[in-house]
């Protein structure tokens, strides 16, 4: 059982500014598919809406890595310094469905070394992000070369 000392943090929250509020709501709640966990609004107009993305974790990659991955990915250096990857169950259709409501694809769903089927796509609110489906288990990844837990 894990306790609340072994794991001081309890979520990770992404904040994004949207300068098209309604547009970026539209396209990661309606059509990427994250639910609606709460909205708020304030004086002046100020609005959020926080989302549901499941289970969340922090990606550290050296430079070396993160060259790798864009070539890997879109066979060029693409990704600014921070990169949101949305896992699902259908990479295809699923980055079919965003460039349909405005995102703009900037490379096709690519199997990857690491076994998963990866899509790059410039999105609402400025994000470039991942569409990643699995297409290993974590025991078989982790018998690839390269792939374990550093210690």
């Amino acid at each position: 059982m894990t306790t609340h000392q072994e794991h001081p943090v309890r979520q990770l929250r992404l904040v994004v500014e949207a300068d098209d509020y309604e547009a970026a709501l539209a396209f990661y709640r309606d059509v990427l598919g994250l639910p609606e966990q709460a909205a708020f609004s304030g004086d002046g107009g100020a609005r959020v809406a926080i989302l549901d993305a499941g289970r969340a974790t922090l990606e550290i990659a050296n430079p070396a890595q993160k060259t790798m991955i864009d070539d890997v990915e879109v066979g060029r250096q693409v990704a600014p310094r921070l990169r949101v990857a949305f896992e699902v169950d259908d990479a295809e259709q699923t980055t079919h469905r965003l460039v349909e409501a405005g995102a703009e694809e900037v490379a096709p769903p690519t199997v990857t070394p690491w076994r998963s089927l990866n899509a790059r796509l410039d999105a609402p609110a400025g994000l470039h992000i991942t569409i990643f489906q699995e297409l290993s288990t974590p025991q078989e990844r982790e018998q690839l070369d390269g792939f374990g837990k550093q210690t």
